[in-house]
């Protein structure tokens, strides 16, 4: 196997990490059959960390290329939402009316709709809490799984938050993606609440998805 490397973010690396972002976006893979426009998913998951927080953003190599990043953000209220970035989309690449978009984004609005005619709160989107500040997004593409990258990205980013002075780090999951959510406590996080439904997410059966949230202190 080639060993794996982390590095930090470097500005050529942009496209790649676009990519691997599509690439992986549905649980560690390619988010094509629910959300066919490739930039604008992009946009709404990468784009902070790569154009605005570029100095916690990491990334793994193997074989001279990268295989995979962890997207750090040491301050969560700055971090742009992806729903806002998402509503941008919807009007200026047309998401609204596209097929392989439209879809997404009529049944968001009509399970918010309906969540709250039945009285069921909507999902705190972004999660905050002072206690755990900070945030991760990590993905790795498949040759590089099983490499310990994932474990050296996040060694990375501790030490970052650590650096920094950050009291803890939190970060959201599906609740359904049992082997990230196995990943994430052995590296030291716990879960934090009950899952939530997350409106417009559906696996491929058409079942809801839900949305898991994990913190960890720093030490």
């Amino acid at each position: 196997m080639v060993p794996a490397s982390v590095r930090l973010y470097r500005p050529e690396d942009r496209d790649r990490i676009r990519r691997i972002c599509y690439l992986t976006g549905y649980m560690g893979e390619p988010v094509d059959w629910y959300w066919r426009d490739e930039r604008s998913f992009a946009d709404m998951w990468s784009s902070y960390y790569t154009d605005a927080e570029p100095e916690s953003l990491f990334v793994v190599e193997r074989g001279g290329a990268v295989a995979g990043y962890l997207f750090g953000c040491l301050d969560s209220r700055r971090a742009w939402n992806p729903a806002w970035i998402g509503a941008r989309q919807a009007v200026t690449r047309l998401c609204l009316a596209r097929l392989g978009t439209a879809g997404v984004i009529w049944r968001t609005v009509a399970d918010v709709a309906i969540g709250r005619l039945v009285g069921r709160p909507p999902v705190e989107t972004p999660f905050f809490d002072q206690r755990w500040p900070s945030h991760l997004h990590i993905n790795l593409l498949p040759e590089a799984r099983g490499s310990g990258a994932g474990r050296a990205l996040v060694d990375a980013w501790f030490d970052r938050l650590r650096t920094a002075g950050s009291p803890g780090c939190h970060l959201e999951t599906l609740a359904e993606n049992i082997r990230a959510i196995g990943f994430f406590e052995a590296v030291g996080f716990t879960r934090f609440g009950e899952p939530q439904a997350v409106p417009g997410e559906r696996s491929r059966d058409g079942m809801r998805l839900h949305r898991q949230v994990m913190v960890r202190s720093i030490a």
